[in-house]
């Protein structure tokens, strides 16, 4: 499929991204992708706005510790069109859940660090 209009090659999908093209192809061989990604005529990645924006979408839930499982899940939803809307909806609000709970582990370490900085630096006056 040639493309028409803007797109990008994978390199730059990958500096506009933050990734780098092994996992931009990882994303791509794994399914991750909503659609194909289109080819230039010379048979090279071609990414279109869409496709970058629902890569962010993909980082958001991977840096969120949404396992690749999931991750395909969803994805598997979304091929499914508007029918599958109240299952998307269900596994982001259980994901949504898991994140608030990382949430606040991660501020009450966070408390127990400064408590210990703040002991150190008391002890250093």
């Amino acid at each position: 499929m040639t493309l028409v209009g803007t797109s990008f090659s994978i390199s730059e999908a990958a500096e506009r991204t933050g990734l780098s093209t092994h996992t931009l192809r990882y994303y791509e061989r794994e399914g991750l992708m909503l659609g194909g990604i289109g080819r230039a005529s010379s048979t090279h990645r071609r990414y279109s706005d869409a496709d970058l924006t629902w890569v962010e979408f993909l980082t958001k839930l991977r840096s969120t510790a949404m396992p690749i499982a999931k991750v395909r899940e969803y994805v598997d939803l979304v091929r499914q069109g508007e029918a599958s809307t109240p299952a998307r909806l269900e596994l982001l609000l259980t994901h949504r859940e898991s994140v608030i709970a990382q949430l606040d582990e991660m501020t009450h370490s966070l408390a127990a660090i400064d408590y210990k900085i703040s002991t150190y630096r008391k002890g250093n006056k």
